[in-house]
């Protein structure tokens, strides 16, 4: 997933991948690796604290993280399912308002322990057999069955590497570990229409600069019919909802499995889609 982002700060840098040849590839690979569908027991550095910076950092300048920017934006407009691009996008772009997200969960107690407890959303660290067994509209039977139904995994979201703190790391890992619960949240699916509509959610909700540039470029690739109903409909409830709802990296999601969705919602004064979206 990561080799063109790796591949350019070779040519930046050499230094960055000074070590045997191939290294910084296999390094680049192994989130990727790792994302298999199984029940393995992988995890991430980020679900606890280090000194310094972890792991997975690749150290980048002010020029290098701009030309990734460049590079990772025009890929990622091009081909808006290049999850790699977005993903270096959303490292490269958004430091402050990563600074801001951090700041709101030091001041949500459910946010302040989520920072503390470092979770991760991955295949390991769910029980798919207990939240197949929950009743119907709880949220964890309802995030089973978008994640069955849409053929994804919580295990395809790549590890950060550009973000140069290690706590802002885990807030953009958590941010896109989410991403799926929102989808479940706001009832959309995963094709071009219900992306676009999380994307503008996210926008209001989180401020993240790759949301609020997938917010305005994502409805280009929309075909007009689609396009009025982002704009007449599923837009304005998308905002209006991101606005007034809890930051979503407040809700510590896994302790939320057997609530139901619509009690969910109502506690996160997130309304129920105005349409039903396929």
């Amino acid at each position: 997933m990561w080799p063109p982002a790796v591949n350019l700060l070779r040519r930046l840098n050499p230094r960055l991948c000074a070590f045997p040849k191939g290294a910084c590839l296999k390094a680049a690979h192994s989130s990727s690796s790792s994302s298999v569908i199984s029940r393995s027991s992988s995890s991430s550095s980020l679900s606890q604290p280090h000194d310094g910076l972890y792991p997975e950092h690749i150290p980048t300048t002010l020029l290098q993280k701009a030309l990734l920017a460049v590079g990772s934006g025009a890929a990622a407009l091009h081909d808006p399912y290049r999850h790699d691009m977005v993903a270096v996008l959303g490292e490269t772009t958004g430091h402050m308002t990563l600074i801001q997200l951090r700041d709101n969960m030091r001041n949500d107690p459910e946010g302040y322990s989520i920072l503390m407890k470092r979770p991760r959303i991955r295949l390991s660290t769910l029980d798919l057999d207990k939240m197949a067994a929950m009743p119907e509209g709880s949220f964890g039977k309802e995030y089973l069955r978008f994640l069955n139904e849409n053929r994804v995994t919580p295990d395809s979201r790549a590890e950060v590497r550009f973000v140069d703190d290690e706590e802002l790391a885990f807030v953009m890992q958590r941010y896109r570990e989410v991403h799926d619960l929102l989808h479940t949240l706001l009832g959309m699916p995963t094709n071009m229409l219900g992306e676009v509509a999380v994307k503008w959610f996210e926008a209001a909700n989180t401020g993240l600069p790759m949301c609020v540039l997938g917010a305005v470029l994502g409805p280009l690739r929309l075909k007009p019919v689609r396009l009025q109903t982002l704009l007449t409909t599923l837009g304005p409830w998308a905002v209006k909802n991101g606005q007034k709802s809890r930051c979503v990296l407040n809700i510590f999601y896994e302790n939320r499995w057997e609530q139901y969705i619509e009690d969910l919602r109502e506690e996160l004064g997130i309304e129920p889609p105005p349409l039903s979206v396929s």
